[in-house]
């Protein structure tokens, strides 16, 4: 391998030699996979970090405030990210479009009562503290870092404008349905038919391997709403009605589930080379 590659993929190489040697195939590509994938959501793997730790050791009697300190933990790591290569300026920009569309949910989310953010702060906008929005980042962050990592293929992949109008109604229900009939099962159903028939390709060392998008979209799904159970529990955020320490109600899973959509086309409105017409054979 070069000595000018990043230094990441430098450790990336090491590590897969390394698991190769030492464990049979599949162990060793389960292993590699379980590596790449915790790469890949590094940025929101510091954000739940930093928000569990906060809450262990913050006083309401220090200088700045805890919703502060994690903003501003944010924006240092997205500069480092952006520093250090872990990002590139493309990805960035689209990360960024997700982080406006996810503070605009969570403006309205908040008004409507859905849940509220309960500690002081001042970056703080309409009651939402500034670093959410880094949560719905760390999203698109994990989604445009997964595709690079894993050299993912997306094929036959549907038409865009197709796309394009299935996320904008996924967006636009989690707004309405506080006024009109809930279209979930619907869209649930249309995920399904304009995705079903794409695999979703992606390399973990020399072989590739495949599955259908939405059993990925699923498994990622469930992994956010882990995470979700995991800030939860930290009472960052407080549902309505409740005390914050809950598991969160599997309704949310099929949230994610959804949001994982949007996030995904908004990823492909600046990329779209791992997008393929034809099926791969």
């Amino acid at each position: 391998m070069s000595q000018h590659a990043p230094a990441s993929t430098r450790l990336e190489r090491r590590l897969g030699d390394w698991a190769r040697a030492r464990l049979p195939f599949a162990l060793a590509e389960f292993v590699m996979f379980v590596l790449k994938q915790g790469w890949a959501s590094l940025f929101g793997g510091l954000l739940l970090s930093a928000i569990l730790l906060t809450r262990a050791i913050w006083s309401p009697d220090w200088p700045i405030a805890r919703y502060d300190a994690l903003f501003l933990f944010a924006l240092l790591v997205q500069a480092v990210f952006l520093w250090k290569g872990l990002e590139t300026w493309e990805e960035a920009r689209v990360i960024v479009l997700f982080h406006l569309t996810g503070t605009a949910m969570e403006w309205f989310k908040v008004y409507a009562g859905s849940w509220d953010y309960p500690e002081p702060g001042l970056f703080k906008i309409l009651s939402v503290p500034l670093f959410s929005g880094f949560m719905y980042a760390s999203v698109g962050s994990y989604i445009a870092r997964v595709i690079r990592i894993f050299d993912m293929r997306f094929a036959p992949y549907p038409p865009l404008w197709l796309t394009f109008t299935f996320a904008t109604a996924i967006y636009l229900n989690f707004f309405s349905h506080h006024f009109l009939p809930d279209i979930r099962i619907a869209l649930f159903a249309l995920s399904v038919l304009i995705f079903g028939r794409t695999r979703v390709s992606f390399c973990i060392s020399e072989r590739r391997w495949w599955m259908p998008m939405p059993l990925s979209a699923l498994l990622a799904s469930f992994a956010l709403w882990v995470a979700e159970n995991v800030g939860t529990l930290s009472e960052t955020w407080l549902y309505a009605g409740n005390t914050g320490r809950h598991v969160v109600n599997w309704g949310k899973l099929g949230s994610w589930y959804l949001l994982l959509y949007v996030a995904f086309v908004t990823v492909t409105v600046v990329s779209r080379s791992a997008l393929e017409r034809r099926p791969r054979r």
